[in-house]
């Protein structure tokens, strides 16, 4: 991509790149150096493509004389691409799922999940997001100076939709994919050191690292499920939460507060209650009507209400749930919620119809498997 600014060659060659290995390499054995194997065979089928159009030559000159080798680790290329996707010449939505399908390797559907939407409309946002960036000649690199801040909310969001996939799985193969998560902390540490000041970026490397300092605790040894109230706290990484305490702390003195840094103090009101029943819900529910003013969302009203139910009970939280119907009707998490408050409510089949759907809609197998066990399956 830094070098032929334009996403479809760039992503057909790379793709052909990765078909030539997994021919050869069986039979000649996988070379010492993968990277610059696929490199090279990349750029010489760029440069075959190219030829053939004169419209190219001075990248062909480009592509004969550079042998295409990587930068150092602290200008890592997939933060180049994330800011590239992330230019403000695109809409933010269309930012941010170009960077999942192009930098994270997500599927169509699976950002389409994300976004709640559906799978041929965002389609067709990544096809017209990438024919913007070659239309518009948006540049390869990572902005410098007055250009950072503004591009900054569309890569946070990017990092964080990445976590979570990475964290709790949409698709069906996995109920977590641990190498994604921790893809993700990676890069907002790289963002991190990029962006020393930015409270909001500590905020975000925070939440993740309160989330993964619980992450033994999640499944079982069959690889089922474990809800926060089961969890063996034991498990828990207290070091990882004394991290991640410590960088919530280093945010929070820089007094700019933002939703990342109220979703990390959430998640550390969690981490630093001794059991389920010792959890400060009044806390929590204070700390998500901050986060509704600053990022007003179904979901996070829907996780708001959760926490409300522990405070003024379950059925006010129904309540609150049930004006949620239009927004969150195809999300699975949105009917195994009011699953939960039913049962709470002694309303035992509106319950079971509640997970049905939410089991229809899941794609997950670890919550899947939950959801099964609840049914009685």
């Amino acid at each position: 991509m830094r070098i032929l600014g334009n996403f479809d060659i760039a992503e057909e060659v790379v793709q052909d790149s990765l078909v030539t290995a997994l021919e050869r390499w069986p039979d000649q054995g996988i070379p010492d150096n993968p990277g610059a194997w696929l490199m090279t065979t990349a750029r010489r089928r760029a440069i075959d493509l190219l030829r053939r159009d004169r419209r190219y030559a001075e990248k062909v000159l480009i592509l004969e004389r550079s042998s295409v080798v990587g930068d150092p680790v602290e200008a890592d290329d997939r933060l180049r691409l994330i800011f590239t996707c992330c230019h403000p010449a695109l809409p933010q939505e269309a930012q941010v799922a170009l960077t999942l399908r192009a930098v994270a390797g997500f599927t169509t559907q699976e950002i389409a999940a994300a976004f709640l939407v559906s799978e041929p409309a965002m389609a067709q946002r990544i096809v017209r997001a990438k024919r913007k960036i070659v239309a518009a000649n948006i540049p390869y690199r990572v902005p410098e100076g007055a250009e950072l801040p503004a591009r900054l909310e569309a890569v946070l969001a990017v990092l964080y939709l990445m976590f979570n996939e990475g964290y709790l799985s949409r698709g069906t193969g996995a109920g977590m994919r641990r190498d994604l998560a921790d893809d993700a902390l990676w890069l907002t540490r790289l963002l991190d050191r990029l962006l020393p000041s930015q409270a909001e970026v500590l905020g975000l490397l925070a939440l993740m690292k309160l989330h993964l300092a619980r992450s033994a605790a999640r499944f079982d040894a069959a690889g089922e499920m474990v809800l926060l109230p089961e969890q063996d706290r034991s498990r828990w990484d207290q070091e990882a939460i004394a991290e991640g305490l410590r960088t919530l702390d280093t945010a929070a003195l820089m007094r700019r507060p933002g939703p990342y840094q109220l979703q990390a103090a959430i998640a550390a009101v969690h981490a630093e209650a001794p059991s389920w029943e010792t959890t400060d819900w009044e806390q929590v529910v204070t700390l998500y009507d901050a986060l509704l003013r600053s990022a007003n969302s179904p979901v996070v009203r829907l996780n708001r209400a959760v926490a409300l139910s522990h405070v003024r009970g379950a059925q006010v939280a129904l309540g609150e749930v049930n004006d949620l119907a239009l927004a969150l009707g195809d999300y699975h998490l949105f009917h195994a919620t009011r699953a939960e408050l039913l049962d709470e409510l002694g309303e035992a089949a509106l319950a079971t119809e509640a997970r049905r759907r939410a089991l229809e809609l899941c794609q997950n197998p670890a919550e899947r498997a939950l959801l099964l066990r609840k049914l009685g399956h």
